[in-house]
């Protein structure tokens, strides 16, 4: 469910018609709604409300400070990437013990960083990771609180580009390895074990892959426990998908979730950590653009946007389909017409979607990309020099700007020319 309906013919996000922000703030713009973060976030809080655990959103899904702020003030912890991703965590409001540091390339810099201004933990995804962690840590006087994030070798059926648990895939170290590298980060100096970590791909419609996962963390910390680790956390990643459709896609809900991870880790004596991100904030966003031409073509039609695959990036990546309606609520019945649907970036790949029927448009009309919120303004970029586009954020009957449009000035005057041109 989400906030972004028909109201008299004209959609709205919460109790503001998204016409009236394209007329304020112009188009492309994406638009979040504070009631469906919230209550997505409390979807998560009563799934899991029988375990001990901390929601950690998925910051690399949408890192804009309004959505942490928003989200942080729920309690949700934060689940960060990068040393950028922490300091928009921490200037979000989100103090560093709600902070786990995953990715696979963590600099010594960012781990100091990090050690320096409080972290949760440190989510360890190799054997070279942990001994620069140990050194810097050790350098510092300071202890380094981790998890190492296992790869179970388990497929979890999703996109190619976004699965993370197979063994070939690049993130943690093999299951089969894990007691004797546990071995190893209890001998060295300035790190904690304090749990482990598991993370198998996004955007997955089925349980199965979790429970084939879980499973096997679940015996593992009984072993590692055996071994005379203390592990009083688990980390189980995100991952749990979102409908892009309103037709076929029935992806599980956080109550079935959370009835899986009871039912294996709920008499471990556990704290659970889970990071979800686009299951939060996914359907709570749109992208607004406006049709500037309708183009007949040889043997198909064209609708060209003033939106580009520099501002959503999904379709041209992943092939990733976004339903797309008028702003405009179209008459019952109303004919409809397949079109291309497209940008103005000089990229065959600038395409939104092919044939898709959509009602009568024209020049001027508006449209929005339901299901945007993840990964749309995170991955965009200023590709022909385009301005990054708008974020808006809405809660009830008000908006406001939240990143604003960069003029054409502030991006030119971020280059140099040398001396010597």
């Amino acid at each position: 469910m989400d906030h972004f309906i028909y109201r008299d013919g004209a959609l709205h996000a919460e109790d503001v018609a998204l016409a009236e922000i394209a007329a304020n703030v112009g188009t492309p713009f994406y638009c979040y709604s504070d009631a469906t973060l919230t209550r997505h976030f409390r979807l998560f809080q009563e799934a899991l409300s029988p375990l001990d655990h901390l929601i950690c959103y998925a910051v690399k899904a949408n890192s804009n400070l309004a959505v942490l702020r928003t989200l942080g003030a729920l309690g949700a912890g934060m689940d960060v990437v990068s040393g950028g991703e922490y300091r928009r965590a921490r200037a979000a409001g989100v103090p560093g013990e709600k902070i786990v540091f995953s990715g696979v390339g963590k600099t010594r810099e960012e781990m100091r960083h990090a050690l320096e201004h409080g972290i949760r933990q440190f989510n360890v995804e190799s054997e070279p990771e942990l001994h620069a962690l140990s050194e810097v840590a050790a350098t510092m006087g300071a202890t380094a609180p981790i998890c190492l994030r296992l790869n179970p070798d388990v497929d979890a059926k999703t996109h190619e580009k976004i699965a993370t648990g197979r063994k070939e895939d690049k993130f943690g170290v093999p299951i089969a390895r894990a007691r004797e590298i546990y071995a190893q980060a209890a001998r060295l100096p300035g790190l904690q074990v304090v749990g482990a970590d598991m993370h198998i791909g996004s955007q997955l419609t089925d349980l199965a892959p979790f429970e084939a996962a879980y499973t096997k963390l679940a015996d593992l910390t009984r072993t590692l426990r055996a071994d005379g680790h203390q592990i009083t956390r688990l980390d189980l990643g995100g991952g749990l998908g979102i409908p892009y459709t309103r037709s076929n896609e029935t992806p599980p809900l956080p109550l079935e979730y959370g009835a899986l991870v009871q039912r294996i880790f709920g008499e471990m004596d556990v704290e659970i950590e889970i990071e979800p991100g686009r299951l939060i904030v996914g359907n709570a966003g749109v992208l607004v653009a406006q049709v500037i031409y309708v183009k007949e073509g040889e043997g198909r039609d064209f609708l060209i946007l003033d939106a580009a695959m520099n501002d959503l990036i999904r379709p041209a990546m992943y092939g990733a389909h976004h339903d797309i309606v008028p702003l405009r609520e179209p008459v019952a019945g109303a004919p409809s017409q397949a079109f291309d649907i497209v940008g103005p970036v000089c990229e065959s790949g600038d395409t939104f979607a092919r044939a898709r029927p959509m009602p009568p448009l024209a020049a001027g009309d508006l449209v929005a990309f339901r299901s945007a919120g993840a990964y749309g303004a995170v991955m965009a970029s200023e590709y022909n020099t385009r301005p990054l586009i708008p974020e808006v954020m809405v809660k009830g009957d008000q908006f406001a700007v939240i990143r604003a449009r960069p003029t054409f000035d502030e991006m030119l005057a971020r280059d140099t020319i040398p001396q010597w041109s």
